[in-house]
């Protein structure tokens, strides 16, 4: 007989349980019974939370959660703990930190904690003057955010000013109304868009335009994050001497502030080390990540988030700057208990100070990656640690999974199907 097509189509999927959604998906994907019980197992995230988090909920990820070390930020020393699932990420925060802790470490500095909301509006007829109407209404604006999050006014925050563009699009002439809005330990996307949609229907009043969008910005530039250190040639050392280093690591910045390609791929670094701190403190990685490759394309092409240069003295100095929206209050992050530790861990008690080591992780790992391009290859770090995960995917366990992903690096090999051989050999010796 011919297999019954499957359908997606299933009524009431969102009423279920979590266990009638596992039984469910098992029987469309034909999943095992294995299967579902690892997807039954939450880890230590209470099922019922978890289901109310997001909707649909079968199960959860869990990611490996390391803590990096030697990292000392504004001259106290802080373990930051890193949510990821690449080798090599958490080591080379560890050896960047360790490479600058005799200089000072990193300084950091945070230009703010304000956020942007957005409201669109189409069809005005005089957007030059409409832009003056709505100036000119800053303090009937100021009444009516305020008045959304009297919460957010008691501890400091607030609506702060307004700003309004004129913009040029495909679609004629729209007028955007930025609100500037301080969100103190929030991340603020609550904040700002409830006060936008409640602007919505003045702007529409004071311009006789139509109101589409009202939403926040992730292009929080108004938040930027910024940490900077200097490595000693002594401490960096490496293959040729500190000053080979130093100049290969200026070079391969140089390359990235040139090229987007290369720029790419930096950056991409850089988030790996800030990415695992913003999840594994509960925060929005997919916030801090547009913002952070909006931010690199601000002038027009995109280019590196990290600065290179020499000292007088001759040694490499790198700084960072990036926009960093995280919270310490709301959502994941005072909801999750393994992120509420991770907090605690970090010891950020403002959301300020948590985006200032954040910033201090992303120069950390952009410095550790350079190095190893510009000396001994980025492959050779990252494959010796890769080798345990390709181990594992060949089947060793135990004290097999060291030997053969010591047998893969001194071959210079790191492939499943040798790594299957070298398993092969140990079991039949």
């Amino acid at each position: 007989m011919p297999n019954t097509p499957r359908n997606s189509r299933i009524s009431g999927f969102h009423r279920m349980s979590p266990q009638e959604r596992r039984d469910t998906v098992a029987g469309f994907a034909g999943l095992d019974a294995a299967a579902v019980e690892r997807l039954a197992d939450t880890g230590n995230l209470d099922a019922g939370l978890a289901d109310r988090l997001i909707e649909n909920v079968v199960g959860t990820m869990n990611i490996p959660l390391g803590v990096a070390t030697n990292m000392k930020v504004d001259g106290e020393d802080v373990l930051i703990p890193m949510a990821t699932e690449e080798s090599s990420v958490v080591a080379a925060v560890c050896n960047a930190g360790r490479q600058c802790y005799e200089t000072g470490g990193f300084t950091t500095s945070l230009s703010g904690t304000l956020m942007i909301a957005q409201i669109q509006a189409v069809g005005v007829a005089d957007p030059h003057a409409a832009r003056l109407r709505i100036l000119d209404r800053r303090d009937a604006i100021r009444e009516v955010c305020d008045g959304c999050d009297p919460i957010l006014l008691g501890l400091g925050g607030g609506f702060r000013d307004v700003e309004v563009r004129v913009l040029e699009t495909a679609g004629g002439t729209m007028l955007i109304t930025h609100l500037i809005v301080d969100t103190r330990d929030a991340m603020g996307a609550n904040a700002v868009n409830t006060m936008a949609e409640k602007l919505a229907p003045r702007i529409e009043e004071w311009t006789g335009g139509r109101v589409y969008l009202r939403i926040l910005s992730n292009l929080a530039d108004r938040r930027l994050a910024r940490a900077h250190a200097v490595w000693h040639l002594d401490a960096i050392g490496g293959q040729g001497g500190g000053e080979a280093v130093r100049d290969g690591i200026v070079s391969a910045y140089q390359f990235a502030a040139a090229d987007p390609y290369r720029a790419a791929t930096h950056n991409k670094g850089i988030m790996n080390g800030v990415s695992a701190v913003v999840l594994a403190t509960g925060n929005d990685t997919r916030a801090v990540e547009a913002g952070a490759h909006a931010y690199a394309a601000r002038n027009g092409s995109y280019s590196s988030l990290t600065r290179y240069e020499v000292t007088k003295d001759g040694h490499l100095s790198g700084s960072i700057e990036l926009p960093m929206a995280v919270g310490l209050i709301g959502g994941a992050t005072k909801l999750h208990p393994t992120a509420q530790t991770c907090l605690k861990i970090v010891g950020a008690t403002s959301a300020e100070r948590l985006a200032r080591v954040i910033a201090a992780v992303g120069l950390a790992q952009n410095f550790s990656a350079l190095k190893a391009l510009a000396t001994t290859g980025i492959q050779k770090g990252h494959m010796a640690l890769h080798a345990q995960n390709i181990a594992m995917m060949a089947g060793a366990v135990g004290e097999e999974i060291e030997r053969v992903a010591r047998a893969l690096v001194e071959r210079g090999t790191v492939r499943i199907d040798v790594a299957q051989a070298v398993l092969g050999e140990l079991r039949g010796a």
